[in-house]
């Protein structure tokens, strides 16, 4: 058993790898460490050349998703993979530096069995970008109430053997990593970096996987939707009978209400109400159906270990 497992999800970063496991070398050079790379289906040769540098160091190990699943089930995945004491997640874009890495593990020795490395600073990174990471982590720890998540963000973590073992027993389909991690409990500790700029490539986090991401750290720790829809609804429905009884009222002392457009304003505001209600409602339902089929998280195509490289049909990720 290593000390260290870093885990890593890919996707098209062939250019980072080298760079990558240089740095890994350089600042992990006084402890027993693996590095796992989970290749969510990438389109380059990013496995290719992660089995190159597998080939003369037997701390290396690959795996290669037979499509795209998503980088939270490639984390998913590698955490399951980690054989250390400890596992650090960390991206393959070189935007969180491994030097960060022995102070994270620093504080696990102190005793914290969580170690999240918050975001300091983010140069490079847009407006837009920093306004919806803020507004993200503000739902979780107000909306939602998972504290433990740092303000600023941060998906650069360690976990101590005990908080891997835990996450193992969970088998979710749609929910976040991070916010999964933020509801186990475990002690938690915070160092701070700077995030840095990406080098080569782009990110493949789209708005629209950002978006997922919110709909499933909500709908998968809250239920507060469902409640606040329930009470509008009452109130809605409150308002309504006072309505009626002021048109009765009205109609009785021979002046009963005018106002089409009004009235069809009403009518069109409360059926938008209601359509979003029961779009919120499909969500909770769909995701029940989606648990309900058992499917399996991930399958995996090809498995790369240090110094071999070996072809596998597929991989169960629920076993």
């Amino acid at each position: 058993m290593p000390e260290l497992s870093i885990i890593t999800p890919a996707h098209n970063e062939e250019a980072n790898l080298p760079l990558l496991y240089e740095q890994l070398q350089e600042h992990l050079a006084d402890y027993d460490w693996e590095w796992v790379l989970v290749d969510d289906h990438s389109s380059d040769n990013t496995l290719g050349v992660f089995s190159r540098l597998a080939a003369g160091d037997t701390r290396l190990r690959g795996l290669r998703f037979s499509r795209n699943f998503g980088s939270h089930k490639a984390l998913i995945c590698g955490l399951r993979e980690a054989r250390g004491q400890a596992a650090v997640i960390l991206a393959a874009d070189l935007q969180d530096p491994p030097q960060v890495i022995p102070q994270l593990v620093a504080a696990w020795k102190a005793g914290d069995q969580v170690v999240w490395a918050v975001r300091q600073g983010r140069p490079g990174e847009r407006a837009s970008s920093l306004a919806f990471g803020r507004l993200y982590y503000w739902i979780m720890r107000r909306f939602v109430g998972l504290t433990s998540m740092p303000a600023t963000g941060a998906d650069f973590f360690l976990a101590d053997r005990r908080v891997l073992d835990a996450l193992a027993q969970f088998r979710e389909n749609n929910v976040s990593l991070f916010a999964l991690v933020g509801s186990l409990g475990f002690r938690h500790g915070y160092i701070q970096y700077v995030k840095e700029a990406r080098q080569h490539g782009r990110s493949s986090w789209t708005f629209a996987k950002k978006f997922k991401l919110v709909l499933d750290s909500v709908i998968a720790f809250t239920y507060l939707p469902i409640r606040y829809m329930m009470a509008f609804g009452s109130c809605i429905g409150l308002l309504g009978f006072v309505y009626a009884l002021f048109v009765i009222y009205n109609y009785i002392h021979g002046s009963p209400s005018q106002g089409w457009s009004s009235l069809m304003v009403v009518v069109l505001l409360l059926g938008g109400m209601q359509m979003m209600m029961l779009g919120v409602l499909g969500e909770y339902i769909w995701r029940t159906l989606d648990e309900s089929r058992a499917r399996p998280l991930y399958l995996v195509e090809q498995v790369v270990v240090g110094g071999d490289q070996q072809v596998a049909s597929s991989e169960d990720g629920r076993e």
